[in-house]
């Protein structure tokens, strides 16, 4: 499934929801989206992953990479910690 970003603007937070399959090119391109916005002068960006299906490695090592560098908060991560979960489940 192709990756959207929509861009959100809502209690003077920038939102980044994404859906669909999350590959590097994407995270590249939503943290080069991410660094304009906090060049504009956006303080507060958050990235909502609720509706991702697919996350790979080199896609989550950007996301965390912005994260550890202050520049947004990440969202909807449960799906992927259930999910995860429940292959160890089935795999015991």
């Amino acid at each position: 499934m192709p990756t959207q970003i929509n861009q959100i603007e809502s209690d003077g937070r920038v939102y980044y929801r994404v859906e669909g399959d999350m590959y590097l090119e994407d995270a590249n391109l939503l943290e080069k989206l991410v660094r304009e916005a906090r060049s504009s002068g956006e303080s507060d960006v958050t990235i909502d992953l609720a509706d991702l299906s697919f996350l790979d490695s080199e896609s989550a090592a950007v996301l965390r990479r912005m994260e550890s560098e202050g520049l947004v908060d990440i969202q909807g991560i449960e799906f992927f910690l259930q999910s995860a979960i429940d292959i160890a489940e089935r795999a015991a």
